[in-house]
This record gives structure tokens, C-alpha cells and sequence, in this order.
């Protein structure tokens, strides 16, 4: 059985900069995505957290897992 995120985000962290995917949706032709860069600063540190509120993201990965969200776009 798939188990299947309706509100999620794959983050790609590097030392200077965050690479973060969401993904909102039920099925493939439904869903939102959306891809933004942030700089690894304090500040943009809480842009990025305020940004994953404003999208409700309820479950985040990386590693292994964003190559599975990656593969999606």
C-alpha cells in the first residue's frame, strides 16, 4: 500500500543555501508545486519556516527521499 502526503516538502540543504520543494495534492494531476532557494541565514532561516506555515506543510524529508520528490517534477 502507498502511503500517500497530501501536504509535504523535500529540502536540499547545503552550507550556504536550501533548496526546498513543496508538494499539495491528492493525485498526480492535482498537485501544487512549488520551488524556492533560500540562503542558510538566520533570517532566511524564518523566511523559509514562515513560507512551509503559509503552504500548511505537515511532512518534510531530504536525503533519499527528496531524489522521490525530485523525480516528480
Amino acid at each position: 500500500m502507498d502511503v500517500l502526503m497530501t501536504r509535504c516538502a523535500g529540502l536540499d540543504v547545503h552550507a550556504e543555501t536550501i533548496v526546498a520543494c513543496v508538494m499539495i495534492g491528492e493525485q498526480d494531476d492535482e498537485l501544487f508545486i512549488e520551488t524556492e532557494t533560500f540562503p542558510t541565514l538566520t533570517k532566511d532561516l524564518f523566511r523559509l519556516l514562515k513560507w512551509l506555515e503559509n503552504h500548511g506543510i505537515t511532512h518534510n524529508c531530504d536525503g533519499k527521499y527528496w531524489d522521490l520528490l525530485e523525480a516528480r517534477l
